[in-house]
Order: structure tokens, then sequence, then C-alpha cells
């Protein structure tokens, strides 16, 4: 399994102090763009890899299940995820997030998304469609251009 859970590290003194605690999350890349994400219940986010850059997801709020799909082999492992679980998935990998209740979740990206020729891959991954599941789809087609504002 290429993705991973990414765990924090943790200063024991945030938490002595009685006011609770401050997780550190050091990846091994710089985080150049982040979204915040809303998954309503029962939805599927993903369907797809991003060639160029390496993702990090935490769960900020809800239950969900990332799956990755090896689509060569039809190997699949999964991750369970809820509030503050951090995972890592490397570029290349095919996943597709499945919200058991509403979630918010946080990506990190190593590359922002409109510097990139191809910033993701659609592919089916047989969980359902959603974010684009039919690469083939006038949705996709008219939605998978740049994002920049005009303001």
């Amino acid at each position: 399994m290429k993705m991973k859970v990414f765990r924090p590290q943790c200063n024991l003194n945030t938490i002595k102090d009685g006011r609770g605690a401050i997780y550190s999350y050091v990846p091994d890349q710089p985080i150049l763009e982040w979204t915040h994400q809303y998954i309503k219940a029962g939805k599927i986010r993903g369907n797809h890899c991003h060639p160029e850059f390496d993702e990090y997801i935490m769960i900020v709020d809800g239950h969900g299940v990332e799956v990755e799909k090896d689509i060569e082999t039809g190997e699949e492992h999964f991750l369970p995820m809820s509030e503050g679980t951090c995972i890592y998935i490397p570029r290349g990998t095919y996943h597709i997030f499945m919200a058991v209740t509403a979630c918010k979740s946080v990506s990190f990206l190593t590359k922002p998304w409109d510097d990139c020729k191809e910033p993701i891959v659609h592919e089916n991954l047989g969980y359902g469609e959603g974010d684009f599941g039919d690469p083939n789809s006038d949705f996709n087609n008219s939605q998978n251009v740049n994002h920049k504002s005009d303001g």
C-alpha cells in the first residue's frame, strides 16, 4: 500500500499545561496549496490520482474511509478516517474517499493545482460515480479547467 497514516508529533508540555494539546505535522516536502472540503454523508470524492503532486488529507470532522486501488491488479487497501486522522497519498496513487457521515477535511498539496499540466487523472474505481467519476462526462470536461478567480 502506498497510502499511509501521517502521524503527528506532540510537545507533551502542550498537554501538561492543562490547556489542551498541539500536534505538529512535518511533511518531507513543502505544502504549496491546501483546500477545505465538505463531503456529504454517503457521498464520495476521488476516483482519480494526481500525477504531479503528493497529497495529505486531514479529517477535521466526521468519519469515512479512504481507499487506494491499483488499477492494473485490482488490489485495494483502505484506511478508516475520523477527526484528526491525516493520511499521505503519494503522486500517482489512485484513491477515493467514501463519507460514512458528513465530513470536513483539509487537503494539502505539494504543488499548486494551477501549476500542473495534468493535475488529475480520472478513473472510476468501482465505488460509484463522484468527483468526475466518469472521465468522459460533459460535466468532467467542463469542470476540469483552471479554477483561479478573477477577483
